[in-house]
C-alpha cells in the first residue's frame, strides 16, 4: 500500500511526502549555482566539534557557528560577501507546503543548505537562534533516504523515527516549533539524482 501524501507527525507538525518531486530538479540546480558562490564547509560548534554534516546557506542572512556561537550572519564569514540570493523555486516549494501545513503567509528570509553523506548525523537540537517562533520551519529533503528523528520539547522525551525520501516536505510550527529534531547517520547507498549525497534545505524566518 502506497504511503499517504499527507501524515500528521504531531500538533502543528506535517509531513508532506513527495510535495517537492515535481520541482527537484530544479531545486538541485538551485543548490549548484548557491554553492558555486558560498561552497560547502564543515563548520565547528562552540565546543570545538566539527560537525560531520557540510553547509552553506543563501538568503538575507545565514545560520553560522563556531568558538563564538550560534547565530545567523548577514554575511557569509569565510568570503565576508552576502549570502547567495534565496532561490524563487526554494522560495515556492517552502511557502506552498507552508500554506498547505496551516502556516500561510510564511515569508522565509534564510535558508540552510545541508549536504549528508554516508555517516554523516545531526544530532537532536532545537532551531531556536530565530527572532520570530511563530513562524514555522520548512525542510526539503532531495537524494538519499534519510531516517528523520522528531521529539518532543524535551531532549529526554520519546523520539519518533521517519523516513524520509527524494521530494519528501516536513513543516513544524505551532505548538511543534521547538520540538527536538535530528537525522541519523546517513546510510550508504547510491540516488539517480544525487548520487551518494542528500540534500536538505530548511528554510527559515530567522530575522
Amino acid at each position: 500500500m502506497a504511503e499517504p501524501p499527507r501524515e500528521e507527525l504531531a500538533p502543528g507538525a506535517v509531513l508532506l511526502r513527495r510535495a517537492a518531486l515535481p520541482v527537484a530538479a530544479e531545486l538541485l540546480q538551485c543548490i549548484d549555482e548557491v554553492v558555486l558562490q558560498a561552497p560547502f564547509r564543515h563548520m565547528h560548534t562552540p565546543g570545538g566539534h566539527r560537525m560531520s554534516v557540510a553547509m552553506t546557506n543563501c538568503g538575507a542572512c545565514g545560520w553560522i557557528t563556531d568558538a563564538s556561537g550560534y547565530r545567523y550572519s548577514e554575511v557569509d564569514p569565510e568570503t565576508g560577501e552576502p549570502w547567495p540570493s534565496l532561490p524563487a523555486a526554494f522560495l515556492t516549494v517552502a511557502t506552498s507546503a507552508a500554506s498547505t501545513a496551516g502556516f500561510a503567509g510564511f515569508q522565509p528570509d534564510a535558508c540552510l543548505v545541508n549536504c549528508y553523506v554516508p555517516g554523516a548525523r545531526m544530532t537532536l537540537h532545537q532551531d531556536r537562534n530565530e527572532a520570530d517562533f511563530e513562524q514555522p520551519i520548512v525542510s526539503i529533503s532531495l537524494g538519499l533516504l534519510a531516517d528523520f528523528q522528531f521529539g518532543g520539547l524535551l531532549r529526554s522525551d520519546p523520539v519518533r523515527r521517519v523516513r524520509l525520501g527524494h521530494g519528501d516536505v516536513v513543516v513544524w510550527g505551532g505548538p511543534a516549533r521547538l520540538r527536538f529534531h535530528g537525522v541519523l547517520p546517513l546510510k550508504d547507498g547510491k540516488h539517480a539524482a544525487t548520487g551518494c549525497v542528500r540534500y536538505n534545505l530548511t528554510l527559515r524566518t530567522a530575522r
